[in-house]
């Protein structure tokens, strides 16, 4: 917890890396040092984190539907390739948001910039590739 500055009611001051000590072997090697950064803006990564995990079951789920559901009005070789475009974006999104969240959590321990969210251009390609094949269908159809 976060102590008070004397005379200001909401400042805080970030804890030392010892505080730290009491989170295990496996978070400090994982978070490399550093001092523990503002609770709210550890939060917020995770809120983050969670986004992206929310976005890597949505697409999970497409790719289930697509397979199990659209037998009748795609052709199967393009109900699969839809159906392995959104499994594998899930894929990538999911693992790549552990890595994100790592990777800021890290730059906020030790004062750096935030490193540039890699995750959100291969979610914009792999959904324009997904949306590309499906109006190939539609105009082809």
């Amino acid at each position: 917890m976060p102590t008070l500055l004397p005379g200001k009611s909401r400042t805080a001051v970030s804890q030392p890396a010892a505080a730290s000590k009491g989170r295990g072997r496996l978070s400090s090697r994982l978070l490399r040092g550093g001092t523990e950064p503002d609770p709210r803006f550890t939060l917020a990564n995770e809120r983050t984190f969670l986004a992206w995990i929310r976005t890597s079951l949505a697409l999970l789920a497409g790719g289930v539907a697509v397979e199990a559901f659209m037998s009748g009005p795609l052709a199967p070789d393009l109900r699969k390739a839809i159906s392995l475009l959104l499994l594998l974006l899930a894929l990538v999104i999911g693992g790549g948001s552990f890595f994100r969240w790592l990777n800021v959590e890290r730059s906020m321990r030790h004062k750096q910039p935030l490193p540039l969210p890699w995750i959100a251009p291969v979610l914009a390609i792999g959904g324009a590739a997904v949306a590309g094949t499906m109006i190939s269908f539609v105009i082809r159809g």
